[in-house]
């Protein structure tokens, strides 16, 4: 008995040998010349499940594998672009030249129909990324890294009339957050938001979700800040608050740069991985666009409980309130995406949420943030600057302040003003010497058409980040 039952499992063990060795896998067909896709897998399970082998099996392969992908090449010469800028400083002319040279690299991806530069324009990054200061179009494609990592980045001003500046800064610090992390305090998500999150493929990790609570009320740290002002034209007492989607954007950020890379890897192999693009007409074209909006209505909402704790603090109501960002994927009824990496959208046909076409730009603390109005000309494309404009890195503006003490160059730089520095520790890379001159590049506005400055902010103080400690005790 032992005898016939191990015979019977040799035969058994013999016979499936044989099938799965008649079985089509994926070696199968690439043996066949057919290179792995995703269709591979449906077409293995028809041909198992129908036994098809030999010309049988080619035929049917023929039939269903998708045609073989046109590979887009970069462009050879550079597509023009828009200068509106001008160097006007022995500081700004290698700023300047750095700018043309890496938008000349940009300037031959093949999705790239138009483009233009801003006043504020510094180079950031490696050569052929967009400029801070750079509008970059293109025809049915998403750059994720055209609007960075800090999506929707933005401003938004609320009006507190004629209230005393110093206690609108006190209470807006008191409500605030700066820093790294997150808190509790202002942790739920609308349910209408949350329903919208959990449904986008790019947005619905357990990472994603808990940035979207945990981050709700903060600004980060950097350039960010909580700006207190006075209208010069009305006298009002005005707070703006700059940051962007935090954490929250800067996931779907690595996201979209991942399946950006896997679309140029099969389009387009010779284009820059920087400049790597998710194709507008795909599945994950559109679920990416999407997570864009839901980002913005989550950054917007990140503002104004901000500004509304600040107004419930001083028991007023709301009087006026506005905002726009300057990091963002613009569209048009044609499929051209606007990419703005610090550029601020004048044309209402951006801004689904406009009021009265007022847009803000805040140039540096010691100095006014400009309130405009404009449209869309051939030089603009619709855009105007989103601010000053580095002249020097954070560590080459620390360099050649060497001879002076932080203390010091924060006294002379800030005479006059409340200026906080929510970590107590001052950082000098956020001081006005290390931007553009404010006034030049309200003359450059002017000049190339970016827009009518309708009214100014005029400083009184404001919050920043500051440096923090890496193990700093978050609030």
């Amino acid at each position: 008995m032992e005898i016939t039952g191990k015979l019977k499992r040799e035969r058994k063990l013999k016979t499936e040998k044989v099938k799965n060795k008649d079985m089509v896998n994926g070696n199968t067909l690439i043996e066949l010349g057919y290179k792995p896709d995703k269709w591979f897998k449906d077409a293995i399970l028809f041909a198992n499940d129908n036994s098809l082998q030999g010309d049988a099996l080619k035929q049917y392969l023929e039939s269903v594998c998708p045609p073989p992908v046109i590979e887009i090449e970069p462009h050879k010469e550079p597509i023009p672009y828009i200068k509106n800028i001008i160097a006007e400083t022995e500081d700004e002319i290698s700023n300047v030249e750095s700018v043309f040279n890496t938008m000349n690299v940009l300037m031959k991806t093949p999705t790239v129909v138009k483009a233009c530069v801003m006043p504020d324009s510094c180079p950031t990054g490696e050569l052929g990324q967009i400029p801070v200061g750079g509008v970059v179009v293109s025809k049915s494609a998403i750059h994720p890294s055209m609007h960075s990592a800090d999506i929707c980045c933005s401003v938004m001003m609320t009006n507190f009339g004629k209230l005393d500046p110093k206690s609108v800064l006190d209470s807006i610090h008191s409500v605030t957050h700066f820093g790294f992390g997150g808190r509790n305090e202002f942790s739920d998500v609308p349910n209408e938001l949350k329903e919208k999150i959990s449904n986008n493929p790019f947005l619905n990790s357990e990472k994603s979700v808990k940035f979207s609570s945990q981050h709700l009320a903060t600004q980060g740290d950097g350039n960010h800040f909580a700006f207190i002002g006075v209208s010069k034209n009305t006298g009002d007492t005005m707070l703006v608050t700059h940051h962007g989607s935090r954490g929250f954007g800067a996931n779907l950020y690595k996201l979209g740069m991942i399946t950006a890379e896997k679309f140029r890897r099969q389009l387009s192999p010779k284009t820059l991985s920087r400049n790597a693009w998710i194709p507008y007409d795909t599945q994950e074209g559109k679920d990416y666009w999407e997570a864009l909006q839901i980002v913005r209505e989550w950054t917007k909402l990140n503002h104004t409980l901000l500004h509304d704790a600040t107004l419930e603090k001083l028991g007023i109501d709301l009087k006026d309130r506005f905002w726009n960002e300057h990091n963002f994927v613009f569209k048009d009824e044609n499929d051209l995406f606007y990419h703005a990496k610090g550029a601020t959208p004048l044309d209402n046909k951006f801004v689904p949420d406009s009021t009265n076409g007022l847009r803000l730009i805040p140039l540096n603390m010691g100095q006014p943030i400009l309130i405009v109005k404009g449209n869309t000309t051939e030089t603009n494309l619709g855009f105007a600057p989103h601010g000053a404009g580095r002249n020097y890195s954070r560590q080459h503006h620390k360099r050649i302040n060497y001879h002076k003490t932080i203390e010091e160059i924060f006294e002379e730089e800030t005479k006059g003003l409340d200026v906080r520095f929510f970590s107590n520790k001052i950082d000098i890379s956020e001081l006005p010497s290390a931007y553009k001159n404010a006034e030049s590049v309200k003359n450059q506005i002017k000049q190339f058409g970016l827009g009518e400055v309708v009214d100014e902010i005029l400083p009184y103080g404001c919050i920043m980040a500051g440096h923090f400690e890496q193990h700093w005790n978050k609030k």
